[in-house]
Order: C-alpha cells, then sequence, then structure tokens
C-alpha cells in the first residue's frame, strides 16, 4: 500500500477560494482522505464512523450525533468538531493530523449546505464518451482526442508545439512500436513518400512487424512478474519461456486484449481448450515457489494465490485491492470479505508450492503438436475421473460398512495406539518411509476394504494439518499356523481425485499414493478393492502394511497417517466393478493415451489446473490477513462496487475472467488505455499507473481517459494495434518536444501536453538500439532464454551450483527480451536502467538517473564490443573522423548533428588517438591508434543524451 502522504501532492487541491459549485470526488473525498479516513475508515471506524461509505456519514455515530446533516451545517456534528476550540473534542485529534484549514472548513461548509451531494469515486463510475469539445482552432488535430487535449490547453492560454522533424517523428514512433531504432534506408524511404498518409504507412509497417510482438511483450512480463526461475533461496530454474513466446505472437497477432485476458486467467476452463490455451495459464504459474527445505508449502501456495489477487487487481484494474488483505480497504468502499472472495477463484487451481512445478503441461517441441497435447491431456483426465466416478457411485450408496478393529497395529518408528472404536493414532517420531503392521480379523466375504484419513482437529477455522498420504498398500492372509497368503487388490476408489498423486499409485508404490497433500483440510477416504472376496478361513487373521514414502515441505517432513480407521462393506457391486469388461476398456485406453502425451517431446511449463468440484477448497477470511487465524468461509465473488455479475450460481473464474473486460467493469478499459497512453508520452493521464483509487493521482484529463477507453473498448473491440496507431498518428504525439521557457516554468512535466514526448528509452531498447546501429542484432525470435555477456563475479547463485554461461553465436546478440531472467540477480545492465526483478507485478517503471548508468554504457563488455562493430559502421565510406563521427551520430538519430557536438567528439577522438599511439592498445582491443579512438568515441557515443531518449 503506497502511504497517502507520499501522494497527497498529486492527490490533494485547496483552492484559495470555493468554487462556484462543490464537486465532492475533486474537492471533498481528498480532504476527507488527507485528515479523517486514518480514524474513520476502512482500517478502523472508530465511533462507527466511515468516511468511506455515505450511509455512515449520514447516519448517527455511536455519540448518537450525525456526522453530516445535508443543507444544515449547524446541525452536522462533523462541522462542529472540526471547529471546536476544545483539544478533546477537535477533530482531527493533535495526535492525529494537523487542524482544517479555514479555506478547508469553508469548503466542507459549502458543501454541506449544498445538500452534501456523494458520488462514487470517479474511477468506479463507467466511463461516459465526452461531447466535442469548442476550441480555437478547430483546424488542429486529427480527432477527438487531440480535440480534449486542445480544449484544455484553450483554457491555460497555451498553444500546441509545432510539429517534430520527420527524423524525430520517426524515430520516436519507431521505438514505441517496435523498441528499436529506424535504419537509415527506412528513414529515406519515408522521405521518399511524398503522397498522403505517409505517416500511416509508417504506422502501419512497424505494427505489422514482428518486432511489435518483443517490443510490448516487455511490458506485460513486466506485470506478469515472468522470470525464468522460482525466486526465493534457491532460486533455481523454470522452465515457462513457451508462455513468454506465446504472449508475443499473442501481440504480433493482434489478439483482442479481451481474448488475451480470458485465456490467461482461464484458458484451462475454456470448452475444447487448445494447447494454446492452456499454455496461456501460466500467465499465473510466474508466481514464486520456495524450494527450500523444511518451508511450510501451504504458507507459500497461499502466498500465490494472494500473489494472484493482486497481480490480478493492478494489470487490469489497477487497484490497490492488497490492503484488503488485512483489512477494510482505507480509502475507497471495498470489505475485507471481499479480499478472500476474490481469493477464491484462485484457491481452487492444483498447484501447491511443490519442487517440480506441478501441475506442468508439456509444450511439444513441433507447435502442430499442440492441440493434439491438449487433446490427450483433457482425454487422460477424463478416462481417469471416469474410472474413480464409477467406484465413486457405489461408494455413495453402500450402506454395510462394518468397522474393523485392529487386534495389533506396530510401526518402524513412533508408536501405535487403537481406540475401542478401531481408530488407530500415531505418536511419537515419525520418520520419512515409516511403515505401519496391522492384525485384522478376516473380514470373510469382503469386497472391499474403506480407509479414513481423519484430521487430528474437527474445528473447521483451525489451520491446515500436515499432509497425510498412504503411499502403498500390501495384504496378506495369515493362517493360524503363520502362513501368508497375498491377497490381490486390484482397484482404488477415492472420494475425489486431486493434488500431485494417484490413489492407483497405493497399489505399485509409484511414489504417489492416497491422502491429503501437502496439507490435511478434512477427512478423506478411499476404498481398495480386492481381486476376489476375502474369504472364511478359521483362526485366520488379516495383515495389512502401510508404508508411507510421500514427503511435504521440499521433502523434509513425512506425509503420516496420524488417524485413521479401516472398514469393510460385502456389496457386491465392488466385486463386478474389477470384472466389469468396460472398465478395461476404459483402463486400456487410459494407458495408451498416457504413453502417446509421453512420447511427444517437448518442454514442461507449470500452467493453472482447476480442481474438482468435490475438491473445492473450503476458502475462510484470515483475520487481519494472518492465515492461520481464521474467520468465516466465503464463496467466489467480486466487489459491488466494481459492478459484478450476478449469476445464478457459483461464479467462476472464467466469469471473473470476462466480467474484467466486460462493459459493466469501469476499470479494466481505462487501465490499459492510460497504461498504452503512458508508453507513448512518458507518463499516464493517471500518473499513478498502478492505483486508479482515492490514494492514487487524478487524471489530468479525464475526459480524454474516457474517450480513449471507450474507443479502445468499444470502437476498436480490444485491438491494441489500432488503438495504438490512432494515439501514433495524433497531432499532440507529432508535436516537436523541445521545451519553450514559458512551458519549463508552466508544466515542467508537461502534464498538458503542450509539447512532443521525449522519453528516456527502457532498459531493454537501450541494449537492443546499441545492437541494432553496431549491426549486431540478430533477428532469430522465441525459444529458450539466452545469455549475453555481463560482468564477471556478478552471477553467483547459492544453493544450487548453477553459472552464467555466456551464449555463443547469434544467441549472444539476440533481443533483450530473450535475456534470462534469474530474480535473484537480475541482468545488472537492465536493472541499472531501472528494470524491475519480476518478484512481483510491476505497472510502471520510474525512470531514474544516475553515474551507474554511465558505468554500464561505458564499460559494461557487452557495450564495447558493441561499440567495437559500432566502428566499423561508423568507418564505411571512409573519411576523416570528422566525417565517420557524423556518420555515427546520424545511425543513431537520422538527422544531421549538430555542429557543436560532432567538433567536441572529434575533440574526443583526437585526444584518444595523441594517448593511443603514445600507449599503443592491445591487438585484442583493436588493430592500431586510430580504430581504437574510434571505438572510443563509439562507446561515448551510446552514452549520450540523445542517443538514450526518443
Amino acid at each position: 500500500m503506497t502511504p497517502l502522504s507520499r501522494l497527497l501532492p498529486l492527490v490533494l487541491f485547496t483552492p484559495a477560494v470555493a468554487p462556484a459549485a462543490v464537486d465532492f470526488n475533486r474537492d471533498i473525498r481528498p480532504l476527507l482522505a488527507k485528515h479523517c479516513t486514518s480514524c474513520h475508515g476502512g482500517v478502523k471506524a472508530a465511533g462507527k464512523l466511515s468516511f468511506i461509505l455515505r450511509d455512515t456519514v449520514m447516519a448517527p455515530a455511536k455519540s448518537g450525533e450525525t456526522p453530516v446533516v445535508p443543507g444544515r451545517p449547524a446541525d452536522s456534528e462533523l462541522l462542529r468538531r472540526v471547529r471546536s476550540a476544545n483539544p478533546e473534542e477537535v477533530m482531527p485529534q493533535p495526535e492525529h493530523g494537523p487542524p482544517l484549514s479555514s479555506a478547508e472548513t469553508a469548503l466542507l461548509e459549502q458543501w454541506i449546505t449544498e445538500g452534501a451531494p456523494w458520488s462514487e469515486h470517479w474511477s468506479f463510475s463507467p466511463p461516459v464518451e465526452p461531447a466535442e469539445p469548442v476550441t480555437a482552432d478547430n483546424a488542429w488535430g486529427a480527432g477527438k482526442a487531440d480535440h480534449l487535449i486542445l480544449a484544455a490547453l484553450d483554457k491555460e492560454g497555451l498553444k500546441p508545439s509545432t510539429p517534430a522533424t520527420d527524423a524525430a517523428w520517426l524515430r520516436r514512433v519507431t521505438f514505441d512500436l517496435t523498441g528499436l531504432p529506424p535504419s537509415p534506408e527506412e528513414f529515406a524511404a519515408f522521405q521518399a513518400d511524398k503522397a498522403d498518409g505517409a505517416r500511416g504507412r509508417v504506422a502501419d509497417r512497424l505494427l505489422a512487424s514482428p518486432k511489435f510482438g518483443e517490443r510490448w511483450a516487455t511490458v506485460w512480463l513486466d506485470l506478469a512478474r515472468y522470470s525464468d526461475t522460482f525466486g526465493f533461496e534457491k532460486d533455481p530454474h523454470r522452465d515457462i519461456w513457451p508462455w513468454r513466446d506465446w504472449v508475443i505472437r499473442a501481440l504480433n497477432a493482434d489478439m483482442p486484449f479481451d481474448q488475451f485476458s480470458e485465456k490467461q486467467l482461464a484458458g484451462d476452463l475454456l470448452p475444447n481448450a487448445t494447447g494454446d490455451d492452456l499454455l496461456a495459464t501460466a500467465f499465473h504459474r510466474n508466481t514464486q515457489n520456495n524450494t527450500e527445505g523444511g518451508t511450510d508449502d501451504e504458507e507459500y501456495r497461499t502466498a500465490a494465490v494472494i500473489d494472484r489477487v493482486n497481480t490480478t487487481w493492478t494489470a487490469w484494474q489497477a487497484t490497490t485491492f492488497g490492503c484488503v488483505q488485512c483489512h477494510s480497504h482505507p480509502y475507497d468502499p471495498i470489505p475485507h470479505r471481499d479480499f478472500y472472495r476474490f481469493a477464491a477463484f484462485f484457491d481452487n487451481t492444483e498447484d501447491c508450492d511443490q519442487n517440480d512445478d506441478f501441475p506442468r503441461l508439456t509444450v511439444a517441441n513441433e507447435p502442430a503438436k499442440a492441440d493434439e497435447v491438449a487433446r490427450l491431456t483433457r482425454e487422460t483426465a477424463a478416462l481417469r475421473r471416469a474410472l474413480n466416478d464409477a467406484g465413486a457411485a457405489i461408494m455413495a450408496d453402500t450402506t454395510d460398512l462394518q468397522p474393523l478393529k485392529p487386534a495389533a497395529a506396530t510401526a518402524s518408528g513412533g508408536a501405535l495406539a487403537i481406540a475401542e472404536d478401531g481408530l488407530v493414532t500415531a505418536s511419537g517420531t515419525m520418520p520419512i518411509g515409516v511403515s505401519y503392521t496391522l492384525t485384522l480379523p478376516v473380514p470373510g466375504g469382503a469386497t472391499a476394504l474403506r480407509l479414513d484419513i481423519l484430521p487430528e482437529s474437527a474445528d473447521t477455522k483451525g489451520a491446515p494439518e500436515r499432509a497425510s498420504v498412504l503411499s502403498k498398500i500390501g495384504a496378506n492372509l495369515v493362517a493360524a499356523d503363520g502362513t501368508k497368503t497375498p491377497v490381490v487388490l486390484r482397484e482404488v476408489i477415492a472420494d475425489y481425485l486431486a493434488g500431485p498423486f494417484d490413489p492407483a499409485d497405493t497399489l505399485t508404490g509409484g511414489g504417489g499414493g492416497f491422502g491429503a497433500y501437502p496439507v490435511l483440510r478434512e477427512a478423506r477416504w478411499c476404498v481398495i478393492v480386492p481381486e476376489n472376496p476375502l474369504p472364511e478361513t478359521a483362526g485366520a487373521t488379516l495383515e495389512l502394511t502401510l508404508n508411507q514414502s510421500a514427503a511435504s515441505n521440499s521433502g523434509t517432513q513425512g506425509a503420516l497417517l496420524r488417524r485413521f480407521r479401516f472398514s469393510a462393506s460385502r456389496d457386491p457391486r465392488w466385486s463386478a466393478l474389477v470384472t466389469d469388461p468396460t472398465r478395461a476398456v476404459l483402463r486400456t485406453r487410459l494407458d495408451e493415451a498416457r504413453a502417446e502425451l509421453k512420447a511427444i517431446p517437448g518442454t514442461g511449463v507449470p500452467v493453472l489446473v482447476e480442481r474438482g468440484p468435490a475438491a473445492l477448497r473450503d476458502t475462510r477470511v484470515f483475520v487481519r490477513g494472518n492465515r492461520l487465524t481464521l474467520d468465516e468461509a466465503v464463496p467466489t465473488g467480486i466487489p459491488e462496487v466494481t459492478r459484478p455479475p450476478k449469476p445464478a450460481g457459483r461464479l467462476t473464474r472464467l466469469d471473473m475472467a470476462r466480467w474484467l473486460t466486460g462493459t459493466e467493469n469501469p476499470l479494466a478499459a481505462r487501465v490499459l488505455a492510460n497504461r498504452l497512453w503512458a508508453e507513448l508520452f512518458g507518463r499516464g493521464i493517471v500518473l499513478t499507473q498502478e492505483d486508479f483509487g482515492t490514494s492514487g493521482a487524478q487524471p489530468s484529463h479525464p475526459e480524454l481517459l474516457d474517450h480513449l477507453a471507450l474507443r479502445l473498448r468499444d470502437h476498436h473491440k480490444w485491438s491494441l494495434k489500432a488503438f495504438l496507431r490512432e494515439i501514433a498518428l495524433t497531432s499532440v504525439y507529432a508535436q516537436d518536444a523541445r521545451v519553450s521557457p514559458e512551458l519549463r516554468d508552466k508544466d515542467p512535466d508537461n502534464r498538458l501536453l503542450a509539447r512532443g514526448p521525449r522519453n528516456r528509452l527502457s532498459a531493454e531498447m537501450v541494449r537492443d538500439q546499441a545492437l541494432a546501429v553496431s549491426g549486431l542484432l540478430s533477428g532469430k525470435m522465441y525459444g529458450v532464454p539466452v545469455y549475453p555477456p555481463q560482468p564477471g563475479g556478478v552471477w553467483n547463485s547459492v544453493y544450487n551450483g548453477e553459472a552464467w554461461k555466456t551464449s555463443e553465436g547469434e544467441d549472444r546478440y539476440r533481443r533483450a527480451v530473450y535475456t534470462y531472467q534469474k530474480r535473484t540477480s537480475g541482468y545488472p545492465g537492465f536493472l541499472t536502467f531501472d528494470a524491475p526483478t519480476r518478484d512481483a507485478c510491476t505497472a510502471r517503471r520510474i525512470s531514474t538517473n544516475t553515474p551507474l548508468q554511465a558505468l554500464v554504457t561505458l564499460n559494461d563488455p557487452a557495450f564495447l564490443e558493441m561499440a567495437t562493430t559500432f566502428a566499423k559502421r561508423m568507418n564505411e565510406g571512409g573519411g576523416d573522423a570528422r566525417a565517420r563521427i557524423a556518420r555515427g551520430c546520424a545511425l543513431l538519430t537520422l538527422d544531421e548533428p549538430p555542429a557543436a557536438l560532432v567538433d567536441r567528439l572529434t575533440a574526443l577522438h583526437a585526444e584518444a588517438l595523441t594517448e593511443y599511439t603514445a600507449a599503443p592498445p592491445p591487438a585484442a582491443f583493436a588493430p592500431d591508434a586510430d580504430t581504437a579512438a574510434l571505438i572510443l568515441v563509439a562507446n561515448t557515443l551510446f552514452n549520450t543524451d540523445f542517443a538514450l531518449n526518443r
């Protein structure tokens, strides 16, 4: 949660003179947020009063007084308290903040006098298309967006700047749409195109380029917290790069954003989901996994669920929803329980912080096999469910279960106790792999044995208990003389199928088994069906051996049966089940389908898989955000303030995904339009791209934001390319970026947009530009991440022994988007230029200027290598030092460089030439002094202001 005090300069405005009419969102809400809501808001509502909710403000508080009586300021307790001279009555209390200014108090009185009109925060109201504005110059601008900006400039007495030069516009738009600089050949073609619509044709060419997806993928990867590693301590490797490639392909194909969202949030729930639909859900498997020994798998599974909630609300809604984990939102009308209602959408996925990243989808090496993988994945799951459901249906109406009380129970570690009702309880030190041996009376004629695994506590509000898994079961009939006859066990039917293990493995000990993993939440049962009914044998006993080799919490904690009992059934349907020929056909096909799936070469990528209805987790509210202190159970749900759907049944993750980009949700279209605008203009219409709530910044052009949101959603049908083309061809985007003294004084941050954007290149663009102008850039797309050169000694991976092995060949020179992303040791050249570590969702990179950035472009071995080849390009065509340096400047900027710049760089070359002539450079660096001097100049060019900006 961003502290409100840090944002107040952005969101608070106290006019010297009260406006003609008070606007609640503009004038009163920020005032209440500043002075009142810390004590009377979502975190706590002192005196049962919350200034977030109108109903509590207009009703009697705990004191019996009404804070605000519309139209009657004299009867309004709020106004009396803020004017009180009594330190025990005045609000806010002196220890909680300064008193209201006289202007603020007058504003409150005027608001109450006018009837205390209340409205939702602007971002929670649906966008409305503004009327066409009247402007001083109707000829300026290409459409309504330009006219809305011009109308705002008219009010400030400002005029737009003159258009940028062709070279400046082409460099700007090429970087913005593809992340790469334009080539001299592209500039020449643009200048030669004299027909109307030349800029539109440039935009079309850039949008059609495959480089478009690579550039815009970085924006989405920041939001998705994409990384090639798990995170946390060991931070081992994770194969998730095929999802990164899916994002690039989807952007290049201009997949509408509503489909783009739906597939990533709920592609696994789509009817007949394709391989790409399943792969898309890896978006929410970019959460971190903790593989450190002894960590609690359930703790980190819960952390992943919480991260998915917060990421969804940041990426699509730009709302500080994370505040609601511990309490109701301190500034916006979102109650505490709504966090957990939304968390329930993600609480029912199969992943559970496993070291193998379970569950994973095989992404075929041959793209043509992707849909075959999806088909086989669906088929194997359906066949396995069908086999289990047939037995579960028998169990549902089995009425003859008889409890079995063991005569003896021993363990290879610890101790077992037997209660009168047959309940077996384990205690003492139980190592991983412990084995139990039970001696029971033979239930003659029994066709099935039922095992019940019971929790230690019946408290449904208690924290989940440790895992409890039966890894392998064996059975023998022991005659009176001690002779053992094995009992052939054929089937294991479970109450439901969920988790990383197959209950059928209980018969083979194949590493899985039946039970609750990685935690036990409620009682579980399974039915073990022998091949034949157990015989009636005088003096014989039934010996069961139970092995528990499963281990949770990164393999450090045994998943033991701690409380369990057996019972028997003589229902003949169990014996009929194991001999059913139809069942044999299903099992044969299941084995074939599994073999076919296993035979397809590919990469295992973590994806979302929904648990079935019978395995639905019980999502509960965390008291004060503590996962170990549980309160009421809640169903899936969406905060009322954002206009959720009202279905008859339970909302699914797919329902949620469709609501996000639907017409009822007031936020998603605004958030995306603002994000795309910010990428082109350097700042959003709402500066706080991560926060559209009360604690965020007010929009500089609210009507423009609504217009853009509706253009994106309704006119362009969520087409990012069409929307970006429209912005790139506006007159406001085409303005010269140079700033006049008047504009610098009146609008230093260019909030009014009276000049064109001039933005620092992103971290990826800095590297990609150097590769492009040096001629080294590889056009190879997709595939495993690469390891470009980086300073030695940076990548020290603790505990896992991994090393940075610098790529060779063209992989050494691939675009930045393909660089290996390690959370605990990011690529230093990117981090220095403000790229995030990808530990969490990042909605906005904030540019900094530090000496370290110059050290990257001047000293990083990758940049020295690129400067060497850039110098070779500068040499092409010959000429004296001045001519070659001017050529290098033109390769970077397209324009003729200023003479003063060329003079200074030529002097630098001369100084370096003298130095290298006196002390020749190493042959590995340059063959002669002139080349070495030119390399130094080329390296310097990478660090110039005009090279690092667009």
